[in-house]
């Protein structure tokens, strides 16, 4: 997974672009028929991704997979519909997800069900929930890098990383958070989004 791609995906071309295997795929298909199901409901994703599911959401997310280790423990906070975390827990990472919408966390228990995923999904608040202490910690959220260093760490051992999922703004926002953070930057291009990227961040303390 190293080219940045850009249009709509199928899931025939995620596997392709991915290697997973049948069986992983077929739970990942039921994955996006729960997606869609539930999407009517509770806005999971946002109303104009939702027929882009495959490179938008699915891709997004498992291009995170080559970065994590074989043993390594993963917390996705504030996992929303999932995005990455489930796609990783499905694709065989251990997963523990975070997330503060009980509507959110029953979708998210229910895929982890019907998907066998083989998750933990925990109902909470990042700011006030039990610390999870994993080796990795993932997240796609809207908040800016500066602030979620500050969610991340109680939740990761002071051995681990994090691995954040960036848009465009990625390289400002790392200018700002060097400002209050000593940190070791790994950074990669994301392949759904020539502009987007894929940031490690290890080492990390308080300036």
């Amino acid at each position: 997974m190293t080219q940045p791609i850009t249009g709509p995906m199928t899931a025939a071309q995620f596997q392709a672009q991915t290697g997973v295997d049948d069986a992983t795929l077929a739970r990942l298909k039921t994955y996006a028929q729960l997606l869609k199901k539930w999407q009517g409901a509770i806005n999971l994703v946002g109303p104009d991704t939702i027929d882009h599911m495959w490179g938008r959401h699915f891709l997004d997310s498992a291009q995170l997979a080559e970065h994590i280790g074989r043993g390594d423990v993963v917390a996705d906070l504030g996992s929303g519909a999932g995005f990455p975390g489930m796609v990783l827990a499905i694709m065989g990472k251990k997963v523990h997800l975070l997330e503060s919408d009980e509507r959110k966390s029953t979708f998210l228990s229910t895929v982890n069900r019907e998907c066998a995923a083989g998750a933990t999904v925990h109902t909470g608040r990042i700011e006030t929930a039990k610390h999870l202490r994993k080796a990795v910690v993932v997240a796609r959220p809207p908040a800016p890098l500066e602030k979620l260093l500050d969610l991340a760490l109680p939740h990761r051992i002071s051995t681990g990383k994090c691995l954040f999922l960036k848009g465009k703004s990625w390289d400002e926002e790392l200018t700002e958070a060097k400002k209050r953070w000593n940190m070791r930057i790994n950074t990669w291009p994301s392949i759904t989004d020539s502009n987007a990227a894929v940031i490690e961040i290890n080492e990390i303390s308080p300036l």
